[in-house]
């Protein structure tokens, strides 16, 4: 074999060689070769003993490419005031940290307006890539993004007709089960404070309820469900619309964790006790609930797994692979919000106290 000939098989040699060879990802061979920091010892002497056996040189050009990353990752949440998107940026936060890598947070307040103002800030940041909530796409800002083909990610909602991997729960499993809990308890006017249907979760919960909600055997009342808009001041006025019913719901089940220390504070200024006069529950398990008097029951649905699946998912598709999308589960976990129905007219009492 001549030298020339010699070069050019090198050449061929390429970094999921290297990989295959050590017996790690591509994406672990790519950062160790690169000197980033996040990886183990072991993996690094892995790598570097197949590098050395197989000769490897890096392409030049390709090294060029990747040192335009900047090591920055743009996270935007739908509202940093909601514990549940707290709870997000902050397990999505140390995910990126442990890779290498740092976020940058925007807060779109649920609106499509401040959520395109941070986009084109991240996209002029030159981010690597961007883990989002998205609030619709009203201005087109999102489906911009996916035409760019910049590495993004859905997380906890998604847009439809946006081809982006996401993280999401199914809420199907845990509203069954809170409804199925509160009928068991005796309840048969079960109010529903709903997330805005312009957002996949509120319409997915929304069918998740009324699909419940027939399955057991419960009749169809408009009256018993009142619109929010993720927002603890839309919690508050729609638990007031329920309460104020001629024949007012005996439980309810708020669509998220804001509204639901919304329809709280209702409740403690109609100075109704929560599990006595009036059953809650809430979609999100967040630590403040556990603390409450008495504590809520709620749908969990595993936030630090849905950060750290995020960012699993948005390395992936920077280091070139194409990710699946997954779905978690829900689960209802009982505290003592809920019990059955106070024996009293729950109507007239809440009556009295709206005098």
């Amino acid at each position: 074999m001549t030298s020339h000939e010699g070069v050019n098989e090198m050449d061929m040699i390429t970094i999921k060689d290297v990989a295959a060879a050590a017996g790690v990802s591509v994406s672990t061979a790519s950062r160790v070769i690169a000197g980033n920091p996040a990886t183990s010892p072991e993996a690094r002497v892995k790598v570097q003993a197949a590098v050395d056996r197989l000769d490897y040189r890096p392409n030049t050009q390709a090294q060029s490419l990747r040192s335009t990353r900047t090591n920055t990752i743009g996270l935007l949440v739908s509202d940093v005031r909601n514990p549940f998107f707290a709870d997000l940026a902050h397990s999505a936060g140390q995910a990126a940290l442990d890779a290498g890598y740092v976020t940058l947070l925007g807060n779109a307040n649920e609106r499509t307006d401040q959520q395109d103002s941070y986009l084109n800030t991240l996209i002029q940041r030159r981010v690597d890539g961007i883990v989002m909530t998205p609030h619709g796409d009203g201005s087109g800002a999102v489906a911009d993004i996916v035409r760019r083909r910049m590495p993004a990610v859905f997380v906890d909602r998604t847009i439809e007709g946006l081809d982006v991997p996401s993280v999401t729960t199914d809420s199907t499993r845990g509203i069954l089960q809170a409804v199925q809990h509160l009928v068991g308890l005796g309840h048969e006017r079960i109010g529903y404070i709903s997330g805005p249907l312009s957002t996949s979760t509120g319409r997915e919960r929304w069918r998740s309820f009324a699909a419940a909600r027939t399955a057991c055997g419960l009749p169809e009342d408009a009256q018993m469900v009142a619109s929010g808009d993720y927002q603890a001041a839309s919690g508050v006025a729609a638990m007031e619309q329920l309460l104020s019913l001629p024949v007012p719901p005996t439980a309810v089940v708020a669509a998220d964790s804001l509204m639901a220390v919304g329809a709280i504070s209702c409740t403690r200024e109609r100075q109704l006790h929560m599990g006595r006069d009036i059953s809650l529950i809430a979609f999100d398990d967040i630590e403040l609930f556990t603390l409450l008097n008495p504590s809520l029951t709620v749908i969990s649905n595993n936030v630090n797994e849905m950060g750290r699946l995020a960012i699993a998912l948005l390395l992936d598709i920077i280091d070139g692979r194409d990710p699946e999308s997954v779905v978690l589960p829900s689960e209802l976990i009982i505290r003592s919000s809920t019990s059955r129905p106070a024996t009293a007219g729950t109507a007239s009492l809440n009556q009295e106290h709206a005098k």
